[in-house]
């Protein structure tokens, strides 16, 4: 194949790319647009006391998402492994793509990346291939990472002031799953959302220590888990849950407070592990900058190759051993 049939092959590949890019972004938007329609007719109908006409909505919203969904997704996310798992870190991670919605966008930054590497620096394409590939591995695992990340420090944030919230029920002689509805109604996101969904399981027919529990698994944080370690111990021994639970939040609220002074003492090392890290990528970004043509012969010639190659391997040691040196358990 001659260098421009090959640059040509790359240009339509890198144009296709785009348009599935644009494609899955506007479908991923009118979801969401669809989900608060369905989310708000669920809320009066259930507020109507119609609980059994909110599964049924819930069961002609899967089914809409399967209809609507494309055979090329449908075919992503047969073949990408554990689907299972990257379902329950979407799910976690408060978003709305789907798995097969996911794979094509892990495709497209594959495509995107290869070709961008091929037509704009001259990047070997095997090279190429093999940077894209991991820019669309890791890029969007990081970013759902980043969001499940951002998602449990906010509700460990907002969740003592729900328990606080279900103390108050509880002290004017409400039942625990009164309290529960309320939390759900009353506290914002990812709070509220999780203590609907513990109520709507209850209403389902389960018990609340399998609703509690299969929360549990879709946020994961250890806060959560005192709850329902609490809720749980209590209803085999008895005693006062309203004082329990004022102790569990005023816990939280001192384990949240040494986990910002941890954080703030480990600031300065932190800051310093980010600058050591990116310091190569900074400098070899000036010299791409002042003299393509002299950074980029690092990855024309094999041997240039094999040292990146080798660099990587490093950097990645130095950046793990760093990371598990200014991070701290509480």
């Amino acid at each position: 194949m001659s260098g421009l049939s090959l640059t040509f092959l790359v240009f339509v590949i890198t144009f296709a790319g785009a348009v599935l890019l644009v494609k899955a972004v506007a479908i991923g938007r009118a979801t969401q647009a669809r989900r608060k329609r369905v989310n708000a007719i669920r809320a009066h109908i259930e507020g109507s006391g119609g609980a059994e006409n909110s599964g049924v909505i819930d069961a002609r919203v899967v089914r809409d998402d399967h209809g609507n969904a494309k055979k090329f997704e449908r075919i992503l996310a047969r073949i990408l492994p554990r689907r299972k798992v990257l379902a329950n870190r979407l799910r976690e991670a408060g978003s709305s793509l789907s798995v097969g919605r996911y794979a094509s966008i892990t495709s497209v930054t594959i495509l995107v990346v290869s070709s961008f590497l091929r037509l704009g620096f001259g990047v070997d394409l095997v090279f190429a291939s093999l940077i894209g590939l991991a820019c669309g591995m890791m890029g969007p695992h990081l970013v759902v990472g980043y969001m499940i990340s951002r998602r449990r420090v906010k509700f460990t944030k907002l969740f003592p002031e729900a328990i606080d919230l279900m103390v108050r029920g509880l002290k004017s002689g409400l039942p625990i799953t009164e309290t529960m509805v309320n939390a759900g109604e009353e506290m914002a996101d990812p709070v509220g959302p999780i203590f609907r969904e513990v109520t709507d399981a209850i209403r389902l027919g389960k018990t609340m220590d399998e609703a509690l529990w299969s929360a549990a698994d879709r946020m994961k944080t250890q806060e959560f888990k005192f709850f329902v370690i609490s809720l749980s111990v209590q209803r085999e021994t008895g005693g006062n849950l309203s004082e329990t639970l004022a102790n569990l939040s005023d816990i939280l609220r001192k384990r949240m407070q040494m986990g910002m002074k941890v954080k703030a003492m480990s600031s300065e090392a932190q800051s310093s592990a980010y600058i050591i890290g990116s310091l190569p990528f900074i400098m070899f970004g000036i010299l791409a900058l002042m003299n393509p043509d002299y950074a980029f012969t690092l990855f024309r010639d094999p041997r240039g190759l094999m040292m990146v190659g080798i660099s990587a391997v490093m950097m990645l040691t130095g950046a793990g051993v760093m990371y598990k040196m200014v991070r701290f358990e509480i």
